[in-house]
């Protein structure tokens, strides 16, 4: 099974640390990460899509992606 997700968080060094995390978890980058003023905080929020191939898992609705 092919893994996804979308990782997001304020422009700040725990968004980089988020991603740099599911980096040495196996996860690789997905496309370029996004970038976007949130008016609703004030501030500027960041995305990143990541996948991750994981052998012998079969996808189900309850499946804890952070945890792969």
């Amino acid at each position: 099974m092919r893994a996804y997700r979308f990782l997001t968080g304020d422009d700040d060094s725990a968004f980089c640390h988020k991603v740099t995390k599911a980096l040495a978890e196996g996860w690789e980058l997905y496309g370029p990460p996004t970038y976007a003023y949130d008016g609703a905080n004030g501030g500027m929020r960041c995305g990143q899509a990541v996948v991750k191939d994981v052998p012998g898992t079969d996808y189900a609705p309850d499946l804890k992606l952070g945890e792969l």
